[in-house]
């Protein structure tokens, strides 16, 4: 009968013993070179502002550096949105599911949250998008 777990042990002693120091560095640089690309090009700034859409139509601007609560009248009812510590999110709805209050609080640039039934939506903003767009 064929043993899977005792071939694939033989055959890693194998490779690893017949690595060299070129193949060695050769795959500590590629490591370095991927953990080097992943700091340098997936990060989220902290935002700065909030901006909230009506529709089409931006409503307002709000530093997150204020504590307040951004009441928006959408088509079916009155939202409240709240900013505080540097964060914002959507506090209560009148739509059905509540989706966008379980959305929960937001604090990175890019970050988002829409209610689509009172077509309201909130974007956290900063100083530079880290995106030039967006395709769905």
């Amino acid at each position: 009968m064929f043993n899977f777990q005792n071939f694939k042990h033989k055959y890693i002693r194998l490779w690893l013993s017949s690595m060299r120091l070129g193949d060695w560095l050769v795959l500590v640089l590629a490591l370095s070179f991927v953990v080097y690309l992943f700091t340098a090009l997936w990060t989220n700034s902290h935002a700065t502002k909030v901006q909230i859409k009506l529709g089409d139509k931006i409503y307002g601007a709000y530093s997150l550096n204020q504590q307040r609560d951004v009441h928006v009248h959408g088509s079916i009812g009155e939202t409240i949105i709240r900013i505080a510590d540097g964060r914002a999110r959507f506090l209560r709805s009148p739509c059905h599911h509540q989706y966008c209050v379980h959305q929960g609080w937001l604090s990175r640039a890019g970050q988002a949250a829409i209610c689509l039934p009172n077509q309201i939506s909130l974007e956290l903003l900063s100083e530079h998008k880290p995106y030039d767009s967006l395709s769905y």
